[in-house]
Parts: C-alpha cells; sequence; structure tokens
C-alpha cells in the first residue's frame, strides 16, 4: 500500500499531545488586540485542546499522528 497523505492544513494548525489529544492554538489572537482587554489577552496565551466533537473531524486527516 502507498503512504496516506496528511492534510497539509490540518499539519499546519494541529498538533497532537502524547495522549494523543489534538493541540490546536488560541483563536482571537491575530489582530484587533488593542480592543482586548488585558485580562483577555492574557487568557488567551498558550494554546488548548480540541472537543472530542471536533477532534473526530481532524483525526482522520492525520493518518500517521
Amino acid at each position: 500500500m502507498p503512504k496516506l497523505k496528511t492534510k497539509s492544513s490540518v499539519k499546519k494548525r494541529f498538533r497532537l499531545t502524547a495522549s494523543g489529544k489534538v493541540r490546536r492554538n488560541q483563536a482571537y489572537k491575530r489582530h484587533g488586540m488593542i480592543k482586548r482587554s488585558p485580562k483577555q489577552i492574557r487568557q488567551l496565551r498558550g494554546s488548548s485542546l480540541l472537543d472530542k466533537a471536533d477532534e473526530a473531524i481532524i483525526k482522520p486527516h492525520m493518518p500517521y499522528g
């Protein structure tokens, strides 16, 4: 069998944790940060995990992840 290709858009946006969960970047961090309160900016630091329902959509696109 030939190798399966990973979806390029998924490869750029998501990574798997050691336990197999899907990690994503925080939304609302690209522009317009002046409008956001310092508290919101602080809380948007780092990354977060996808919900189970969204994880089921993304996982088939990362066959070797």
